[in-house]
């Protein structure tokens, strides 16, 4: 299955939506005026793409059918699928440096499927015949430690682990010098997605980035932030969050199949300006997928 096959796929409830939707406002007379053109905003709020998104794509719709005189449903649904481009920006891609040891740091709130998306980054590092450690930094929760475990069994990845409510930079530290004695290509690193408050979890990443700068100086450091598209909005409020308490370098949006709100995607982009580099289309492990613009937006919108 090709790379837009699988986001069609992946996307279906969204894409239904949004197309029908689409379709049902344009239906009847085949071109937009400005109440239709109201109607169209209200289905991007309501597929999730946001407030201050959706204003931005309907201004540029509006400024465009000023000019050209053009409100034709393909033309309208020209500048919308060229507006979704734009705030996505480009493509980002989460890419293993050679002869030296890349570690990706996932952050995020529990239950966006940021250990899932280790263990699926597991499985896609060594199909590609790099060689992987887990680090289960996330010491505050039995059950991530378990949950880690698990994945490196399934995906036969050691995993470095030290018992619950233990110090997390102690695991990095141990996890660090575990990959440079067996020559780990990749170290992934989970870590613990709510603590007290947001100082706490700022001091928290900020003790582990210190031991992986003192220790790993030569190493690529990738931090992952995992947010879950099934939870709407909250999902852009847990993104601003992270990125101010974490150098956060790419985004990874999960079940985007599991809801009609996948439109989420754009609300993330254009409230933080990170590349979104990763997509959970599914719970299979080759259902994280490198996230693409054009696939995306073409696997949202009807066809033209």
């Amino acid at each position: 299955m090709g790379l837009f096959e699988s986001f069609k796929k992946g996307l279906k409830k969204t894409r239904d939506f949004v197309s029908d939707g689409f379709n049902r406002i344009a239906a009847s007379i085949g071109f937009f005026d400005e109440d239709m053109l109201d109607d169209l905003e209200a289905l991007l709020v309501q597929a999730d793409v946001g407030a201050a998104a959706a204003g931005k794509i309907m201004s540029r719709i509006r400024a465009d059918i000023k000019t050209s005189g053009d409100s034709s449903r393909a033309a309208v649904l020209q500048t919308l699928e060229n507006c979704m481009l734009e705030i996505l920006g480009e493509p980002g891609r989460l890419t293993i440096k050679p002869g030296c040891l890349n570690i990706i740091l996932m952050v995020g709130v529990n239950g966006t499927g940021k250990t899932t998306t280790a263990g699926k980054l597991c499985a896609r590092f060594k199909a590609d015949g790099h060689k992987i450690i887990l680090g289960a930094a996330d010491t505050f929760r039995a059950a991530a430690i378990e949950q880690l475990t698990h994945w490196g069994d399934r995906t036969q990845t050691p995993v470095i682990a030290h018992q619950e409510g233990s110090d997390p930079a102690a695991v990095v530290f141990d996890a660090i010098h575990a990959a440079r004695a067996r020559k780990a290509d990749v170290l992934i690193l989970d870590t613990a997605g709510r603590l007290h408050n947001k100082q706490n979890l700022m001091d928290e990443l900020g003790k582990i980035r210190r031991i992986i700068q003192r220790e790993a100086q030569d190493a690529v450091c990738e931090t992952l932030l995992v947010i879950d598209a099934t939870t709407g909005q909250n999902a852009v409020n847990q993104a601003k969050v992270f990125r101010e308490v974490s150098e956060v370098t790419g985004i990874a949006i999960t079940k985007l199949d599991g809801n009609a709100k996948g439109g989420v995607a754009i609300a993330v982009a254009h409230e933080t300006g990170t590349p979104i580099i990763l997509a959970g289309l599914g719970e299979g492990l080759q259902d994280l997928m490198d996230f693409d613009p054009a696939s995306f937006v073409k696997s949202l919108l009807p066809e033209k």
